[in-house]
């Protein structure tokens, strides 16, 4: 998979992704990621990526000529329906789609290229929507200063759903999210740490039963803390 991110920040970027699973992911050739600074895509001497809102109010918007350059220059083309296939063009607003771990495997399966812009402001000029943008996301009800933390979130909770990504096969399989459960308690060594033992069950080596009550906790702790996941699609 490529991911390209364009934002006016590309400072905010450096070294985030060169720790732990996204590390290993990009050295072994799994992913390939590129920041782009936007500013690299103007053509004034103030290297101008914003601009007052038509119509009055207050902030500033991103200006669309800057994007569209980059798009063109990523891809050969500005013109959604000419894509190459399985690729996604993202703007990462707070008017966006909710992010789920749902939506990271649809992109983990579907998408072979995806390009995040990184909004800011009071956003991004709506032609940009209109022409190039594949999917609005937002990783939450709140709103940042900008989209590039999203892009952090975003990248990380999809390159790990890649094939061998991870050392096991079956570890995004029983992450929290992905049967509409959170994940069940875990427990290390010591087996007795200040008076509080790990479960018998966990020491008994009856994979079935361990399995039987993994299961449990994970839908008793839903019901305690997140029992709107067991009502709806996560997607």
């Amino acid at each position: 998979m490529k991911i390209d991110i364009l934002t006016i920040f590309p400072e905010f970027f450096t070294e985030v992704f060169d720790f732990g699973i996204i590390r290993r992911a990009k050295q072994a050739g799994i992913v390939e990621i590129n920041i782009y600074d936007l500013r690299s895509f103007t053509t004034d001497k103030h290297r101008t990526t914003d601009d007052r809102p038509f119509g009055g109010g207050d902030g500033m918007v991103l200006k669309a000529e800057p994007i569209f350059r980059a798009i063109e220059q990523i891809l050969g083309t500005g013109e959604r329906e000419k894509y190459p296939d399985r690729t996604r063009v993202v703007l990462l607003t707070p008017q966006g789609r909710v992010f789920r771990q749902g939506v990271a495997g649809e992109l983990a399966d579907e998408a072979h290229h995806i390009i995040m812009i990184c909004g800011r402001y009071e956003g991004v000029d709506e032609r940009v929507n209109e022409a190039l943008v594949t999917d609005e996301l937002s990783i939450g009800d709140y709103v940042l200063s900008g989209g590039e933390p999203a892009a952090i979130v975003i990248t990380d909770a999809v390159v790990r759903l890649l094939p061998n990504a991870l050392g096991s096969e079956t570890s995004a399989v029983n992450d929290s999210f992905t049967q509409n459960l959170l994940d069940c308690p875990h427990y290390t060594q010591p087996r007795d740490f200040r008076g509080m033992t790990v479960p018998d069950i966990l020491l008994s080596g009856n994979h079935a039963e361990i399995e039987k009550w993994r299961q449990q906790k994970a839908l008793e702790k839903t019901l305690k803390i997140r029992p709107e996941l067991l009502n709806k699609e996560n997607g």
